[in-house]
């Protein structure tokens, strides 16, 4: 039986990672830093799906922490054959308006821990031949609006790049690139959401559903939804400068 090992994922976009996964049959590994929702989670995937679920108490923002997981995807004797880089969130105000230390944090969770988790299950998976990894980034990637914006741009890029470092490997690497999903993050972020019409939010159980079927198909970037689809289509021929544009950011706020 396979087993994946999914950050973040006591709610939202993670939540509905572990859900599916369990259904599809996979053992889990949840990680998150709140173990009473973990726990609650393992004992409704495991009453419900008759699969075993560890749990996993950790800050990614905590370089320890984050090696914790790192070593759980490295031990030879206990494969981990999915891995879903997910955990994060927005700070919700202007680089200048933030403490530079919570920026710092931001990046922590953001941006280090994939790249050590990514790298850990990497060459696990390598030397096995198979395996996949799914680094969830946004289409606020493409756009300039903000440090968390930059957070995700990397994540695309980091993830194409691992990808075609894998290609012929057994091993894939997708980057999840949702844009509004209704879940908690926006209101942890402090966005709302007023006069933003329901055509742009994305359901999150259907982004995970698309994304697990692009996963299956090899696909390097997964695009949930048409009308993100078209964005990212458009964002590719329109001037760079578009993505700066305060218009734009305002009518566009796309996040995970």
């Amino acid at each position: 039986m396979a087993t994946a090992l999914v950050t973040g994922a006591s709610a939202g976009i993670g939540k509905s990672f572990a859900e599916q996964l369990a259904a599809r049959g996979h053992d889990l590994v949840v990680v998150a830093r709140d173990e009473a929702r973990l726990t609650d989670l393992r004992t409704r995937l495991e009453d419900g799906h008759g699969v075993a679920v560890e749990v996993v108490t950790a800050d990614l923002s905590e370089r320890l922490d984050v090696q914790d997981v790192a070593d759980r995807l490295a031990d030879p004797a206990r494969p981990i054959d999915l891995l879903v880089n997910n955990a994060g969130y927005s700070l919700g105000s202007p680089f200048l308006e933030n403490d530079v230390v919570d920026e710092e944090h931001l990046l922590a969770v953001l941006v280090r821990a994939p790249l050590v988790l990514s790298h850990a299950a990497a060459r696990a998976m390598r030397r096995r031949g198979h395996g996949a990894i799914v680094n969830v980034s946004s289409v606020a990637g493409f756009l300039a609006t903000g440090t968390y914006a930059a957070a995700k741009s990397y994540v695309t890029t980091f993830s194409e790049s691992l990808a075609a470092e894998l290609a012929g490997s057994g091993v894939t690497v997708t980057a999840l690139c949702p844009g509004l999903t209704r879940t908690e993050f926006h209101e942890r972020a402090g966005i709302r959401g007023q006069g933003l019409p329901d055509a742009l939010w994305l359901d999150a159980d259907t982004v995970v559903r698309q994304c697990l079927d692009d996963v299956d198909r090899g696909r390097v970037v997964s695009v949930p939804g048409v009308q993100y689809k078209a964005a990212v289509g458009l964002l590719d021929v329109l001037p760079r400068g578009v993505a700066r544009s305060r218009a734009f950011r305002r009518r566009h706020r796309p996040g995970t």
